[in-house]
């Protein structure tokens, strides 16, 4: 009979412990794959995201790996690996994006990747906070006259209003006045076809256009509206201001860098960057709080404090009349807070290690703000609309709270975020200011979109 000598013995187990750390240190995460290659759990994950990761998080834990049209993505639904997720330089933002860009905007990922940076930093300068001053007078104008057309009394939809208010006004503030059109006709092809745009995004980001015939045309009509409206936008001057626009800007440093045959197509990134989110925070913030009555009233009280009885005549707001109005502010943020976006991305380098797990370069590592916005060690009772919770923030600093990520964090924050708040800001007071409001439907849940506003002008009190 012969026997394996100790030495052999010894080797196999060694090799069988190396081989077990390696498999225990390379352990990746759970994986969602779906049944259908390629397209994976695409279908499950496009339907009800935000549940569908719910389920996930619940069944498999908080980091886990789903397979969507080919691509591996794995969600970071809790604070472990927020440190990874933010600061580690195996981790990239621009990769994460270049795909999208290309199916939603056809720019070429070569250019992309070469001017992302300096767009960035244009568009930041722009909109950053020592720039809003120059934007405050004419939100306040532009806001003023939208609401005398959009009438002083009766019922509407509340998303709809939103829609007909600030559409033009972020168009003509942020491309040039005048471009958004005025004929009842074009509105609501622009509506029509920027809609359809918007809810198609996802699904444009990831999919063949082909496959999407109403999507694609929707995002042609409004690449050749920006094609024809390129030459005056570039040339326009306003008649009460000296400074450029912000697509003036971008512009220019397209005809700096050689790459103006891509300016339609940073426009409509422009466009649908300022307008896709804008609106719905608005509805939501205006559905919180007047299904809070509390607030509702505080909020009418400081207005009337600020600038006297509400009536017809216009008035001026400035950065002072705001700071008098925090709570406004604050109902806004815990408005972004609870209806934050499902997923922010990231792409993987290099592996990175988060809690047991090695995810592999190449995964697309995605971070949840809905559910980081959930936890309760950052945010006491999560799921109540408490905008009282933000007097801990130091606004004054621009500084947000603790795990707040609706707007990114680190180097690719959202450029055109403080613009974003003072134009809600100056919306939600200018409303208030000039209607009585009341809802006639009930708070809806967060996948429903539209509620029902009551409003009737104001009398002026002599």
């Amino acid at each position: 009979m012969e026997f394996i000598s100790p030495t052999v013995i010894i080797i196999l187990g060694c090799v069988a412990v190396l081989l077990f750390l390696q498999w225990k240190n390379l352990r990746r995460p759970p994986c969602i794959r779906g049944w259908i290659p390629w397209i994976g759990a695409g279908f499950e994950f496009g339907k009800t995201p935000l549940e569908f990761i719910e389920k996930a998080r619940i069944k498999y834990g908080p980091v886990f790996t789903v397979i969507v049209m080919g691509t591996r993505m794995t969600f970071v639904t809790e604070e472990e690996g927020i440190n990874v997720f933010l600061k580690s330089k195996e981790i990239n933002f621009e990769l994460a994006v270049q795909n999208p860009v290309y199916h939603t905007a056809s720019i070429a990922k070569n250019i992309f990747l070469k001017l992302h940076e300096k767009l960035y930093i244009t568009v930041k300068g722009k909109m950053g906070i020592f720039n809003l001053y120059k934007f405050t007078g004419q939100l306040t104008e532009e806001l003023q006259e939208q609401l005398q057309n959009l009438g002083t009394h009766g019922t509407t939809d509340l998303n709809k209003f939103m829609r007909h208010l600030l559409y033009p006004v972020t168009v003509n503030i942020l491309f040039k006045k005048g471009l958004f059109p005025t004929d009842e006709r074009k509105i609501r092809e622009f509506h029509q076809h920027f809609q359809a745009y918007d809810e198609g995004f996802e699904y444009g980001s990831q999919l063949p256009e082909c496959l999407l015939r109403n999507w694609s045309k929707s995002k042609k009509w409004l690449l050749a509206l920006f094609e024809k409206n390129i030459p005056d936008i570039k040339t326009h001057k306003s008649a009460k201001e000296n400074y450029p626009t912000v697509m003036q800007a971008v512009l220019d440093l397209l005809e700096m860098e050689a790459n103006e045959q891509k300016s339609p197509n940073y426009g409509l990134l422009l466009l649908w960057a300022s307008l896709s989110n804008t609106v719905p925070v608005a509805f939501w913030t205006f559905a919180f709080v007047l299904s809070h009555p509390n607030i509702h009233r505080t909020i009418m009280e400081g207005i009337s404090s600020v600038f006297g009885t509400a009536g017809k005549d216009k008035i001026k707001v400035s950065e002072d009349d705001l700071k008098k109005l925090p709570l406004i502010k604050w109902c806004i943020l815990e408005t972004i807070r609870l209806r934050a976006p499902g997923v922010i991305a990231r792409k993987v380098l290099k592996p990175v290690k988060i809690l047991d797990y090695t995810v592999p370069s190449g995964d697309l590592l995605m971070l949840s703000p809905f559910w980081l916005h959930r936890n309760p060690k950052y945010f006491p009772e999560p799921d109540l609309f408490k905008p009282e919770r933000w007097k801990e923030a130091n606004l004054e600093k621009h500084a947000f709270l603790d795990c707040f990520m609706a707007f990114g964090s680190g180097k690719y924050q959202c450029p055109g975020r403080w613009l974003a708040l003072l134009e809600i800001q100056i919306c939600i007071i200018l409303i208030f200011y000039y209607y009585d409001c009341s809802l006639l439907d009930p708070l809806p849940k967060q996948r429903k979109r539209k509620v029902i506003l009551y409003s009737k002008n104001k009398e002026i009190l002599n």
